[in-house]
Parts: C-alpha cells; structure tokens; sequence
C-alpha cells in the first residue's frame, strides 16, 4: 500500500489528538492473529464481536464527519474472499476532536457496538461501529481502496429476504447475500467506499441538506423523473440517499428538483442512518443537471363539471409569513384552476402551535382566502367544526383540523344545525332524499378509532340543484411505522390498525347514505396517509361504497407524495357509484409540490372534476 513518511505537519496534528487521548503513540506491529475489519463485520448484519475490545484494527481513512455524528470511516485496502462482509467501518468519536484525515493509515483500538439509529424501538438495523477509540496514524497521503460501483447491473432486483420467523421477523441472523438482495448488498458494503455515476434524482433536495438518486433508470419509471412506489413489494432497490461530508457551510448542498441529474460521480463511505437506511456519505459529490420540472396546472372545469379539490396546506396559521399564504393562494388559482369546493387539512388555529387553549381558526382562514381573492380567484365562502382543545392529534397547540371552502357563485352549501366538536352528524331523510341531520358536521367524533386524530368533516353543498355529500378526511399519521429498511421484513406498520379503524368509519357512514339514497353523490377526499392498495383503502371501498378515483389514472401517475424517493399515494378522492364510474370522471393529481425542493407544501393537491 502507497504510502509517505510523516511530515512536520501531521506530528503537530498527531501531538493535537495524542493531548485529546484519541491518538496513541506506538510502533507496534500487527501480530498473525490480529482482528481485521471483516472480523469486526462478520457475515450478518451483526457483529460476532460486539461488545468486545479490539486493538490495531487497521484500515485507511475513506471519509470524515466533523458534524452531526462525528467520526469517521477506515477500509481495509487488503480485503477477504467472502462478499459478505465488508472491509469497511465507523469510527464514533463522539464531540472529541477529530485528527485524521482522508489517506491516513490508522490503527484503531476501541470497542465493537451495534448502534441503533432512533433507537431499538424504531425497528431499524443497526450501524456496526467501533467506540471509544484510540488512532495511531501511521502515514498519510495514502491511496484511498477502489470504491464499488453501484448501478443497474450491481444491485440485485428482490430488495430483501424474509425474516426468521423465529426472531420475530428479523433479518439480523441471516448470512447475507448480497448477490440476491439489494439490502444485504449493501449491509455488506456498510462503511465501504462506495461510487454511483450520473444517476436521476428521484427524492429532491430537503431541509436536511440530502437528496435521493436512483441507479436504476428502468425501475418503476414515472413520467416526471421520479420512481413509483406501486406495492409493498415494490420498494424500489435502486433508491439510495445521498449526503454530502463537507459542511454546507463551507459547501453548499445543490437543490435538485425529482428529474433533474446528479451528473458524474459521486464518492464516499456507505453510512446508515435513521432517516433513510443506507447513505452515500459523498466526499467527493457531483453537480446538478436541470432537468426542467415544470409545476403541473390542471385544465378549467366545465359549466356543467362540478370541481371538486383537497389540498394539504401542511399546519398553517395567521403567523406563517404572508409569502407563504400568497403562495399557497397562487397555487389554487393558477395550478387548480379555482376548484368550486376545496377541501382543506392542517389548518391551524388563529395563532398556531401557541398552546393556550384557542381553538378558532376563523383568522387562518380569512387571511387565506384574502390571499386567494387577491391572487384572481373566487370570493371563498368557508365552513369548518372548530376541535376540542389538544384533541386531534398535530402539532401540540395548533389544533390542526379540515375546512371547506366552496366558490358562492358555483355551489352553495347547506347548513342545517350545524354541529360542534363533539357531536356526530348523521343521516336522515328529507324531501324523500338522504340528508345530514348535522352540516357541517363531524362524523362518529367520540369513536375511539379518532382519538388524538382529525376527525372526518361532512357537509351538504348543491350544485345546479343536485345534493352532493363531501366528506373532507385526516387520517393518523405513518408514525411508529418501520420503515423500508429495518430489521423486520417485511416491516411492522403498527399505524394502520388506526387508519383501518377511520376507514370502516367513513365507509359505514357512506353506506347509511346510500341506504337512504342509493343514487347518492357522495365525494370523500384528503389527506388519507395511506396507499390506494393498502388495507386502508380497501376498507374505504369496501362492499362498493366508494372508489378511489386516482385509480382512474395511469399507474405511473399515481402518486401525491415523495418520500425517501419513492413517488407514492398518500391524498386520496374516492366518490359513491352515485357519481359515476371512474371513466365518467376527470382526475387530476397536480403535481406542484412533492417533486420540489423549493415546497410550499409536501403534498400535491388533488382535483375530481364530474357532472352531478
């Protein structure tokens, strides 16, 4: 291995660790037993060594992190024959200082630990470490090992096996092999440095300073650049998240936009972490190509086409800055054409997470729909069931809930005693026709299926003199959720036993509609937090009370969400056999916000446009 004498310059930094106690001066030799990285790895996603302390582990450093979790990443240049394990590890030196550099030969002595990012409840695999660490810097300057390339052709096509059964599901135990899943790939490549070429970004740049390519051009394409997320056995195996070392202080993280191209090569450590799984930690990071992503505006409704539009408005309140209610305001008279009913989530009260017991929101609401009258659009009229305090769920204070706001000059509304927070709508009849005996109304509030969670908002609004029932809809949230990459396999989705719950809910209520009116229009829209193939959905369907109207569109235009760059359905519209078949609707997911870096929601709207 390549390597130069010490300078003057590395012993000042040498005599800077060894007075911080992470450096130890030593000329030792390693001996014919010593433990090498691949002895620290072993074959599973778990250290046969944990818990252990081991001394002289020796490697080259690939990559430092002097921010957030600091340490940095060793390799072995001289790696074994099992592709299984990797040559590659973490050194947590926690807030000590940090004196290494990238091409420093090191030896390590500290202890083996299997970190859990967010902790064993999270369900996540854990990082294979070493801690507690003592680094004797034998040279710099020294060749960095030859990454592995990740492409189309490296990553196997099945993400992952089975967990054992008899380990609750957990792939811990297993030998990986990484020729036949991509997560054991990448388990073996765990703190390696690893390479990916010009690839498309399909997850754009967040707050967080990190965005997610593909290697996979092919897999799942959508038409807009991203990858979709069709199935839970469709998980996407090309995805991989991307970070970069270098403080954005010092280097600032491009914005890209899902389309755009992280263009050349892009090279570091493979990290895990909580947020994503596994991470190119790139040292060496490549530049954005524009790929020209233009936001979507869906096309004017007809005089006879009733609009009708739910948009998640992602917790906004009087304090938000005006720029953002005028954005907001633009986005529903330009890119939705003015929807004649517009249903809105996560619109908080009048002074937002301030926790004092206010619970109105007529101040939100009114700045809004200013904001959209000043932008071009209607004079909205609005209806809403203000919440108990503290009592659905979101941000502590905000008392986020749902809010009607519907175009006077289209469509009027009915009110008919309208209900509070606590009191559940139901259905009766009246002219011969179903009617809400509570409009607006909250649906089955005191059921425990919508505890510390939005509870459903029905009303009663007429068109050209046609009933038509909106149930404007929050479902529970995907927290405590495992995601893609954890232990279990297939991951544990504790939170939609809740939204099941909220689904049956709703679909009971459309069916004492139309047991009073079978013919009935009946429109449930939002923010469903679920997948149109999940059992939350079919709930909702169930016995053909409603359909999901996003199934009218193309599979690889299904899609509201991105997340951890997976093109995915969370926002639903589902409508009775009273409005119609799905080939007798017009469906649009406008797609203006989730494929952005630069967001003014991380929700796409969605727009159904029918004649009643």
């Amino acid at each position: 291995m390549p390597s130069i004498p010490k300078s003057t310059a590395i012993a000042a930094v040498v005599a800077t660790a060894l007075s911080a106690g992470l450096l130890v001066a030593t000329s030792s030799t390693a001996s014919a037993d010593e433990v090498r990285v691949h002895d620290i790895q072993g074959t599973t996603r778990l250290s046969p060594l944990a818990g252990k302390e081991v001394t002289d582990v020796r490697g080259v450093v690939t990559g430092v992190r002097d921010h957030g979790s600091k340490g940095f990443w060793i390799q072995d240049p001289k790696s074994d024959d099992d592709p299984a394990t990797s040559e590659g590890i973490f050194v947590y030196t926690g807030s000590a200082a940090l004196a290494v550099k990238t091409g420093d030969a090191v030896r390590v002595s500290g202890t083996v630990a299997e970190y859990v990012p967010g902790g064993a409840a999270s369900g996540n695999q854990s990082l294979t470490q070493l801690t507690k660490p003592q680094v004797t810097v034998e040279s710099s300057g020294n060749a960095l090992p030859a990454p592995v390339t990740l492409d189309a052709s490296s990553v196997p096509a099945a993400y992952t096996p089975k967990g054992d059964p008899a380990k609750d599901g957990s792939v811990n135990g297993l030998t990986l092999r990484p020729r036949s899943y991509a997560l054991d790939l990448y388990e073996s490549l765990e703190g390696m440095n690893v390479r990916v070429g010009s690839s498309r970004v399909v997850g754009a740049t967040d707050a967080y300073n990190e965005l997610w390519v593909t290697v996979k051009p092919k897999e799942h394409p959508v038409r807009r650049g991203g990858t979709l997320y069709g199935s839970y056995t469709a998980q996407n195996t090309g995805r991989l998240q991307i970070q970069q070392l270098a403080p954005v202080t010092e280097h600032p993280f491009p914005e890209a936009n899902v389309g755009d191209t992280l263009s050349g090569t892009s090279e570091g450590p493979l990290d895990f972490n909580q947020f994503g799984g596994y991470t190119l930690a790139a040292r060496e990071l490549g530049t954005v190509k524009d790929g020209g992503l233009a936001r979507e505006k869906t096309r004017k409704q007809r005089s006879g086409e009733l609009a009708v539009a739910t948009y998640n408005v992602e917790n906004l309140d009087p304090t938000d800055p005006q720029k953002k209610f005028d954005a907001l305001a633009g986005a529903v008279v330009t890119n939705l054409a003015s929807p004649d009913v517009l249903a809105l989530e996560e619109i908080q009260d009048d002074n937002g997470a301030k926790n004092d017991g206010t619970v109105a929101a007529d101040r939100t609401v009114k700045k809004f729909t200013d904001a959209i009258a000043a932008a071009g659009g209607p004079r909205y009229e609005w209806r809403s069931v203000d919440p108990e305090n503290n009592k659905d769920g979101g941000e502590p204070g905000g008392n986020i809930r749902q809010v009607f706001l519907f175009n006077p000059k289209r469509v009027s509304f009915t009110d008919r005693a309208p209900g509070d927070a606590t009191t559940a709508t139901g259905v009766t009849k009246a002219h011969g026709k179903a009617a809400l005996t509570h409009s607006p109304g909250r649906i089955a509030p005191a059921d425990s299926a919508w505890a510390d969670s939005r509870k459903p908002l029905a009303g009663e609004f007429t068109f050209r003199g046609r009933t038509v029932f909106v149930i404007a809809n929050h479902f529970a949230s995907k927290g405590g959720d495992e995601g893609l990459t954890s232990q279990h396999q297939p991951p544990a989705r504790s939170s939609e036993a809740k939204r099941l719950r909220q689904a049956q809910a709703v679909n009971s209520f459309v069916k004492d509609l139309r047991k009073v009116q079978k013919n009935a229009d009946v429109v449930a829209l939002g923010d469903i937090n679920d997948f149109e193939f999940s059992a939350t959905a079919k709930a909702l369907e169930d016995g053909g009370a409603l359909s999901s109207a996003v199934k009218s569109l193309p599979r690889a235009e299904r899609y509201s969400y991105v997340y951890q760059g997976n093109s995915q359905v969370l926002d639903q519209i589902l409508t009775s056999p009273g409005v119609g078949s799905l080939d007798d609707l017009s469906y649009d997911s406008v797609h203006i916000n989730a494929e952005f870096a630069d967001q003014n929601s991380d929700h796409d709207p969605q727009v159904l446009r029918f004649k009643p």
